[in-house]
């Protein structure tokens, strides 16, 4: 009977051990444009909710249904930008937090950049200041703004319009004279040329009839390389997928000559395991720092569009011999995965 009991023991804490070192996707039920920000031992996550800016903190990843969260900013009402809050990320530059966020007044024509400061060790405490509006010179329509300190310089990278009319997102970059200053003009990096960079049929009235996409840039540093991955085609389509630049860490990033782009998607759906229009995606490390992950937004059904069936998920991506990325294909909802190594 004592060796039975010893046995079911064992089991239990073999099964806790084992769960406890695997999660599954989603991360959580809903949640659009997830990005995370790695600091003195604290994943801060952030996903788009349309109405403000909210933060999750949290060690593991894998366990952010359970991380605790809180809205650390809400606009006044009726400002230019008081309505869709897109995309932020909230991150550490300079000694002082920032958060980076798209919004409008209600008009999607009227999309531009804005951004927050706090000056607080913790991004949970302090006061969250509005620095205003991110802009160049053109201040056109412009999204998903991802920002990079490299080589003493400051970058920012966004999606945005060549002109004032809606119909072709184009990735720009230029130069920052510090955390909320673009300094000099916008570059045109990347404009969707691909077939599949092209699925973006519109109905409705106010509606283009096509609009071709890229958007959500994302910076990936690896050795002595830099990368751009971006999500190309319309969200509302189940071709929404990940496309990829490429340049050395010493080339000129505002020079369009310097970027490579990938003739074919780098992450994409995969209906055998009913994972839909991925993308929007962000990259974080494990807490060892030796393994790398992607986060990524994805519906689970086909037809889901842009609402809120699209749901945060990670998992860890490899290097091939030649140094570019290997994400490999979306995993199942459901499916156990290891935990980051290091928690």
């Amino acid at each position: 009977m004592q060796k039975t009991v010893s046995i079911l023991i064992l089991t239990s804490l073999f099964t806790f051990v084992l769960r406890a070192q695997t999660f599954t996707n989603p991360l959580l039920p809903s949640g659009a444009d997830p990005y995370s920000f790695y600091k003195d031992g604290f994943y801060y996550y952030t996903h788009s909710t349309g109405n403000g800016v909210e933060l999750w903190k949290t060690r593991n990843l894998a366990e952010l249904k359970d991380a605790p969260h809180q809205r650390i900013w809400k606009p006044e009402a009726n400002k230019a930008w008081s309505k869709n809050i897109w995309a932020p990320e909230v991150m550490f530059l300079q000694g002082k937090w920032y958060a980076y966020f798209a919004a409008d007044d209600g008009n999607n024509s009227n999309h531009r950049m804005y951004v927050l400061e706090n000056s607080s060790a913790d991004p949970f405490k302090g006061s969250w200041v509005f620095k205003g509006q991110v802009k160049d010179a053109s201040n056109k329509w412009a999204i998903d703004g991802d920002v990079i300190h490299l080589k003493n310089q400051l970058y920012m990278i966004w999606s945005g319009w060549e002109g004032d009319e809606n119909g072709k997102q184009e990735i720009f970059i230029a130069k920052m004279k510090n955390p909320w200053t673009i300094s000099g003009k916008r570059v045109k990096i990347s404009s969707p040329k691909f077939d599949w960079e092209k699925y973006g049929k519109l109905t409705g009235a106010g509606n283009p009839p096509q609009v071709d996409v890229n958007e959500g840039p994302q910076f990936l540093v690896h050795q002595d390389k830099i990368f751009i991955i971006y999500s190309a085609s319309g969200c509302w389509t189940d071709f929404y997928a990940l496309g990829m630049l490429s340049t050395g860490i010493d080339a000129d990033l505002l020079s369009p000559s310097s970027w490579r782009k990938s003739e074919q998607p780098v992450f994409k759906q995969s209906p055998e395991n009913s994972v839909y229009a991925p993308g929007h995606n962000s990259f974080f490390k494990s807490p060892d720092g030796k393994q790398d992950w992607i986060l990524y937004h994805a519906n689970e059904k086909p037809g889901q569009g842009c609402g809120g069936f699209r749901s945060p998920r990670a998992q860890q991506f490899h290097w091939k011999a030649d140094g570019t990325p290997d994400f490999g294909i979306p995993v199942s909802t459901g499916k156990a995965l290891p935990e980051p190594a290091g928690q």
